[in-house]
């Protein structure tokens, strides 16, 4: 695949990072304004750096747009006329819709946003996926570059709010609980490192046991609790104190802020 990264910043970098490990172009070309920030990437024989979008385009079937919110209108307008029937557009940026990029490139256009979040880094992003109806002959593009880099879904773009806020905010709800369970931990005598390598290795390990299985949370938790026992006592507590409801209120409160501002900023 022959793909540019428009603005590569620190999402940017990261999906470079990713497609390369992963061998998954045939050539990159990656633009910033300043690209001595891209230095990582020298030595690459078939990666690119440019201050030039127009450049990039035009040597690029697949472009990943992952500028600031604010600067995405007037790149869409530099890159226009380099745009031809074989360019796939996937668009990263949050709160900036399907038709507003239409409005400024027009809708004869292969359009698709991603949502990905900050574990693309790892190569272990949640990816949600949208497009609009030309978009749709090319989604299995976007979801065989983001597969590579953790994995994807497609959705409706009326969903992709509710996205952003499970798994790209949802990235600190989780770091919120590790965090939570290195400080009990740590109470209960563990140091600090031995604390945070137990929550989150044990976190590592129960996300795993529902992928690998497809099992539901509720199966996992009946194989280790027993009547009477410590782990019900635990978990009968957390939620006397309002875990789950506090989650959940915690999410649908990040929803609606998300609907209240024109361009999120996470």
């Amino acid at each position: 695949m022959k793909i540019a990264i428009i603005g590569t910043g620190n999402l940017g970098k990261s999906i470079a990072k990713g497609l390369i490990t992963s061998n998954a172009i045939t050539s990159l070309n990656l633009t910033k304004r300043d690209i001595n920030s891209l230095s990582d990437f020298n030595g690459y024989s078939n990666v690119e750096l440019t201050s030039d979008n127009s450049v990039a385009v035009k040597n690029s079937d697949i472009i990943i747009l992952a500028v600031q919110p604010a600067h995405l209108e007037n790149i869409l307008k530099e890159i226009q006329s380099f745009l031809t029937d074989k360019h796939v557009l996937i668009s990263t940026i949050t709160g900036f819709s399907i038709s507003k990029i239409e409005g400024i490139i027009g809708t004869d256009n292969y359009i698709i946003r991603a949502m990905p979040n900050t574990a693309i880094a790892v190569g272990k992003s949640m990816t949600c996926l949208c497009a609009n109806e030309k978009g749709l002959d090319r989604i299995k593009i976007a979801e065989a570059i983001f597969n590579r880099l953790g994995n994807s879904i497609v959705i409706p773009e009326s969903q992709m709010q509710a996205a952003t806020v499970i798994c790209a905010s949802g990235i600190a709800f989780w770091m919120r609980l590790i965090r939570a369970t290195t400080q009990a931990a740590i109470q209960l005598g563990f140091d600090a490192k031995e604390a945070q390598e137990l929550a989150m290795f044990t976190s590592e390990g129960a996300a795993n046991l529902l992928i690998t299985t497809g099992n539901h949370p509720e199966q996992e938790i009946d194989k280790v609790t027993t009547p009477k026992g410590c782990t019900i006592e635990g978990l009968n507590e957390m939620e006397h104190q309002g875990l789950s409801s506090s989650l959940i209120q915690g999410m649908v409160t990040s929803y609606n802020k998300i609907n209240t501002i024109k361009t999120e900023q996470l």
